[in-house]
């Protein structure tokens, strides 16, 4: 496989120059992650990878490790048809969430990808507030987001919900389609012209890996019914995996996410709830948190109707979990400058032991 087909242009071959003069080393894009091992497209087939000791013990983040979509530096082991995966290109993007339960790091689902699919149906899986969060998280990534409503023919109230998402999708676009019947799967091809990538994401039992099967054009990855009493689905897809169309396009399967725990989502906040924040650009204070204070633009607008409790509920839960979050990854950080400062220490005492036994 060509890597142009894949997405490689210019500016990655500009960012793979420092590396092009060294023996045994290419570049590939993985497509597959395990535990560790990986698989990688490179020029002309694909090789299995492991990270190499030094990107790995040096990494301060799992979010800095290869994920799937990431371009790398692969060195080639002569003697067989595996690789060591030196080096991870800069990335153009990454849909990047905190890892599930309670370790304070970063976990990166999607990397280098154009657009990002969320997937929620109307059934059950309906919810408002996750889709905000995904939203959110899209937005941040540097990818462009696009809702894909799925399961128009078992949902309640279809035509309110649709409603619903598209104000909170703002100037996301929004389609409505039905994977298990083949209809409205026709509306992504445009997203997913030659090298461009997409990722779906959402719960289990949505339809994103119906969706894929339909863009394959065949029934090539298993998918399971739902549980009829809650539409929860069990896991199909187990691992993230980047799969090439027919017609060149790029997809990211994931599995569901039971949790999605934010990470960083900075400014995507403002776009995700424009309504909230510019009604708080109103307020009497300037840092007004919009709980107790007096003369809040925004509560005033809920007390009037034109803003949703449930906006301001979100906004205020968001803004909590952030600020916890920001307390976490400070105390991360200062152990892991300590971490830092006791290795350097050892070295110290290592290289004055090395002299004194010299002399």
């Amino acid at each position: 496989m060509d890597l142009r087909d894949l997405g490689w242009d210019d500016a990655l071959r500009h960012q793979f120059e420092p590396w092009a003069a060294k023996p045994h080393v290419q570049p590939g894009r993985v497509f597959i992650e395990f535990n560790y091992i990986f698989r990688v497209y490179i020029h002309g087939g694909e090789i299995d990878a492991v990270l190499a000791g030094r990107l790995k013990h040096h990494a301060t983040s799992r979010g800095e490790l290869p994920a799937v979509g990431d371009w790398v530096v692969v060195r080639m082991r002569p003697s067989d048809e595996q690789g060591t995966i030196v080096a991870v290109l800069p990335r153009r993007s990454r849909f990047s969430r905190r890892m599930a339960g309670n370790v304070t790091d970063e976990q990166v689902v999607a990397a280098n990808v154009n657009v990002t699919f969320v997937v929620m149906g109307l059934d059950q899986d309906y919810s408002a507030r996750r889709l905000e969060r995904y939203l959110l998280l899209a937005r941040e990534s540097g990818a462009a987001p696009v809702v894909l409503l799925t399961k128009p023919d078992v949902g309640d109230d279809v035509e309110a919900r649709v409603a619903e998402a598209q104000a909170i999708a703002a100037d996301s676009p929004v389609h409505v389609l039905n994977p298990k019947a083949g209809e409205g799967i026709d509306q992504l091809i445009h997203y997913l012209t030659r090298g461009r990538t997409g990722a779906l994401l959402g719960s289990s039992g949505v339809g994103k890996t119906t969706i894929i099967n339909r863009l394959l054009g065949s029934d090539a990855r298993r998918t399971r019914d739902v549980r009829a009493a809650d539409s929860k689905g069990r896991h199909t897809t187990t691992n993230r995996e980047l799969v090439v169309l027919p017609n060149g396009g790029l997809l990211i399967d994931t599995p569901g996410m039971r949790e999605l725990q934010l990470w960083d989502v900075g400014g995507a906040v403002r776009e995700t709830f424009d309504d909230v924040e510019e009604r708080a650009a109103s307020c009497h204070f300037s840092d007004c948190a919009h709980r107790d204070e007096p003369h809040c633009a925004v509560k005033a607008a809920v007390a009037d109707g034109t803003l949703a409790p449930e906006r301001l509920e979100s906004y205020l839960k968001l803004q909590d979990e952030l600020a916890f979050l920001e307390r976490q990854q400070d105390e991360r950080a200062l152990l892991e400058d300590k971490r830092r400062g006791k290795l350097g220490a050892k070295a110290v005492r290592q290289a004055l032991k090395l002299k004194a036994d010299r002399g």
